[in-house]
C-alpha cells in the first residue's frame, strides 16, 4: 500500500492514520489478542514509530486485486536488528481494515516486547483520548 508506506517514511503518523477504517484489526507481533479499532491501532502506531530506529521498508509486495499488501522492513530497537513485515488488507472503501505485522529473530521481538510494554502506558493513554 503506497500510501501508507509513504506516510510511514514520512515520519506523517496523522497520514497514516487517516488510512486506517474505523473497526481495524491490528494483530501484534508480540502479543497473542488483536487489537479493535482505529484509535488503539493510531496510538501503537505512534508508539512503534518512536521504538523503532533506523526503520526503513525493502520492499512492498501487492496482489493483483490490490486489496492484500505485504511491506517487508528491518528496523532497530536498540542493540537489536529486526527484520519484518507489515500484512495490510484493505476494505471496500481502501481503508486498512487489518493490519498484522511479523518480525524476527526472536531477540528483536523480544527487544520489541519489551520496549513497547515500557510505553504501555502512553498507548492507553493515546486510545482514551482517541476515543473520548
Amino acid at each position: 500500500m503506497r500510501a501508507f508506506r509513504e506516510a510511514v517514511e514520512a515520519h506523517d503518523m496523522d497520514a497514516a492514520e487517516a488510512l486506517l477504517a474505523e473497526d481495524v484489526v491490528f494483530t501484534s507481533p508480540v502479543v497473542f489478542k488483536p487489537y479493535t479499532g482505529k484509535p488503539i491501532t493510531a496510538a501503537i502506531l505512534r508508539a512503534v514509530a518512536e521504538v523503532f530506529e533506523d526503520f526503513r521498508y525493502l520492499r512492498e509486495i501487492n496482489d493483483v486485486n490490490g486489496r492484500d499488501h505485504a511491506l517487508v522492513f528491518s528496523a532497530r530497537v536498540g542493540d537489536r536488528e529486526i527484520e519484518g513485515c507489515d500484512f495490510i488488507h484493505v476494505d471496500d472503501d481502501g481503508r486498512i481494515d487489518e493490519f498484522t505485522v511479523m518480525v524476527r529473530p526472536l531477540s528483536g521481538a523480544q527487544a520489541l516486547a519489551a520496549a513497547m510494554g515500557a510505553q504501555f502506558e502512553k498507548i492507553a493513554r493515546e486510545e482514551r483520548d482517541r476515543s473520548a
